[in-house]
């Protein structure tokens, strides 16, 4: 299975509450950044490079209860940064699980076998463990040698004490489609509960601006990495909406979708999403009601959404169009592992 059924019905349930209510902005994933500091310096990321003062910084654990209080997603994605270097990460997951937030902790996994001992497992609780691909390629991509090997051996400790273990790939220009389809057959192999693959997002701060994609690479690239998947000579266990890998290959034309998934920070709530910093925001009202969505998405023409096609803006709509009758057997399909 993918998405856990637990989730899955929870998810569906607050998507139709949201209907009957007639609201339009509403959350679904909430992006909580504990931190940004990182122990690896990845070519692709913009985040890292804050200034120091912000980098010393840290969310307190009430902090996040605050927010994820006052967002009222159903999800809580927690990337950084690295969320294991915060010295009260144990706090905020379990007061998150607490709260039956479905709750996925992103991580290079250099910390996460020597942190096992800090979590529980629970339906609520997921790992997920960065991998832009096989050993030469990860390693490469983060800039460090080892840390493939590193994240593999922390993704065996964890599925043997019981935890819920996926992963996260990013793509990027240049990237052969047959390296990902080899990482996604050894994620297989290695038994691991799911698997996330979006492409990389340019980033104003990121060291290498040579690399990212632009939209109809993205839509051929995806088909050639998914091709053997669709036709189902491959079997690959992704944690997506199916209708959300149409979209990447451009079976689907989506529009995003930038609330469903808010960024809250140690400065606040960044405007207008997780992937444009604009500013910052002291309510998640305030981000709601004050900005100006219409200014944001492909079809506005702001030259920095032209090219996107990350899950964080456009999952939220792939869930959304799920609900649709023709599209929810579908839907359960993916959770049941039965859909391409």
């Amino acid at each position: 299975m993918a998405v856990h059924l637990k989730q899955a019905l929870e998810v569906g349930k607050y998507l139709m509450l949201q209907r009957i209510s007639g609201r339009k902005h509403y959350p679904l994933v909430l992006m909580l950044e504990p931190l940004f500091r990182c122990n690896l310096a990845c070519t692709g990321c913009g985040k890292i490079q804050h200034p120091a003062e912000i980098l010393r910084q840290n969310l307190s654990p009430e902090q996040c209860f605050a927010a994820v209080e006052e967002c009222g997603a159903p999800v809580v994605s927690i990337p950084g940064g690295e969320p294991l270097l915060h010295p009260q990460i144990d706090a905020i997951v379990e007061g998150l699980v607490a709260r039956k937030k479905f709750v996925y902790l992103c991580t290079n996994g250099l910390m996460l076998e020597k942190s096992l001992h800090k979590f529980k497992p629970s339906p609520y609780f997921t790992l997920s463990v960065h991998l832009d691909g096989m050993q030469a390629l990860h390693d490469r991509c983060v800039d460090r040698q080892g840390v493939f090997e590193t994240a593999v051996s922390a993704i065996k400790a964890a599925k043997q004490k019981g935890f819920r273990v996926t992963t996260n790939t990013t793509t990027f220009k240049g990237t052969d489609p047959a390296d990902i389809q080899a990482l996604f057959d050894f994620l297989e192999e290695l038994g691991v509960d799911g698997m996330m693959v979006s492409p990389g997002y340019n980033y104003e701060w990121a060291p290498d601006q040579d690399h990212f994609l632009a939209r109809e690479q993205t839509k051929q690239l995806f088909k050639a990495i998914l091709a053997p998947f669709r036709s189902g000579e491959k079997h690959w266990n992704f944690n997506h909406n199916p209708l959300f890998l149409d979209f990447l290959t451009g079976d689907k034309d989506y529009e995003c979708t930038p609330w469903g998934s808010p960024s809250y920070s140690v400065l606040g709530w960044q405007k207008p999403c997780y992937l444009l910093n604009e500013g910052h925001y002291e309510t998640f009202q305030e981000l709601i009601d004050s900005t100006d969505w219409d200014q944001y998405g492909h079809a506005s023409g702001n030259p920095k959404c032209a090219d996107c096609m990350v899950h964080c803006g456009y999952e939220p709509t792939a869930a959304v169009d799920a609900m649709q009758p023709a599209n929810m057997k579908r839907a359960l399909g993916s959770v049941l592992g039965l859909a391409r």
